[in-house]
């Protein structure tokens, strides 16, 4: 039995009749995260966990009918029993537990294993089955430390600093832009944050996470993927993207750091494997990818066509 379809509005939960961040407007939506490709204006009612329910509204709008949770909290809708799990992408991302008729699946959203300071860490969920983002699927995806990537960015800062340069890295928000906002040793220099990223940073802010002081005249500007670039400066990107040899060079940048709010290669796998669960669902540009290495080594899996963006994350 299925509890899961595709229609046109998005995943379908017919057990409990919602939707699972669809991409168009729906009666009832429950929400992982609030990035744009999963939370999408104009449905009726969104569920979300209370941690993200800032981060939902300025993506879905002031008026919004949003109901929140605290992770772990069941709920009955329908015939269904719903818990949302922590899944360690941005403050409030949550794994979707689904429960009915002795089956029980998980809808994990975006996650990622590696600590973040800035949201509440990754859980594992049993289920029987588990429906995975697949963004990184491949073996060639395999992240550095974190440490590392920053000690290597606060390096290139450095460099810049000391030549007269002022520094661009380019970061998505809300995420990983925050992410290397809390991290950076402000001991070396000023910082700056473009306002497409100081809009999350005030949310950010506003829930305790410390992201640091920020300056008017910075020699680090954090800037959103796509802005104008300025004279004199020296610009870089954090993507998981970055780890492909001529991504960098395709978009004209000095230098490129990887870091991702996705989980790689091996934590996917591992991922599934503390899940339990006998069949796996995959999403995302490499989902035929994974559902195939599942399949060879043991698993049921198929790849599921959605509209879920992957960005620069």
């Amino acid at each position: 039995m299925s509890l899961l379809e595709i229609r046109a509005a998005g995943i379908w939960c017919a057990a409990g009749d919602f939707y699972l961040d669809p991409w168009a407007p729906v009666d009832r939506a429950i929400i992982t995260h609030a990035h744009s490709d999963r939370a999408r204006p104009g449905s009726r009612a969104y569920l979300t966990v209370r941690e993200g329910e800032r981060l939902l509204r300025a993506q879905v709008g002031p008026d919004a009918a949003i109901q929140t949770v605290e992770y772990a909290e069941v709920l009955s809708l329908g015939a269904a029993r719903v818990s949302l799990h922590p899944a360690g992408h941005l403050p409030g991302s949550a794994q979707v537990r689904i429960e009915h008729g002795g089956e029980v699946w998980v809808f994990s959203g975006d996650y990622q294993l590696a600590p973040d300071a800035t949201c509440t860490p990754f859980e594992p969920v049993r289920c029987h089955t588990f429906v995975t983002e697949a963004t990184f699927a491949l073996p060639v995806f395999h992240w550095p430390e974190a440490a590392e990537t920053i000690a290597a960015i606060e390096a290139w800062w450095r460099a810049n600093q000391e030549a007269g340069r002022l520094s661009v890295l380019y970061a998505e928000a809300p995420g990983p832009a925050q992410r290397v906002l809390a991290a950076l040793d402000r001991c070396i220099g000023p910082i700056g944050a473009h306002p497409g990223i100081e809009q999350f940073n005030r949310i950010y802010r506003g829930q305790g996470i410390e992201l640091g002081r920020l300056a008017d005249h910075p020699t680090l500007l954090i800037a959103p993927p796509g802005t104008a670039r300025a004279a004199n400066a020296s610009t870089a990107m954090v993507s998981g993207w970055m780890r492909i040899r001529g991504t960098r060079r395709r978009r004209a940048l000095d230098r490129g750091f990887v870091l991702s709010g996705h989980a790689d290669w091996p934590a996917l796998l591992r991922a599934i494997d503390e899940t339990g669960a006998a069949t796996v669902w995959a999403t995302h540009r490499h989902g035929a990818a994974l559902a195939r290495w599942l399949e060879e080594n043991g698993r049921r899996a198929a790849a599921l066509e959605t509209r879920f963006g992957e960005g620069e994350a």
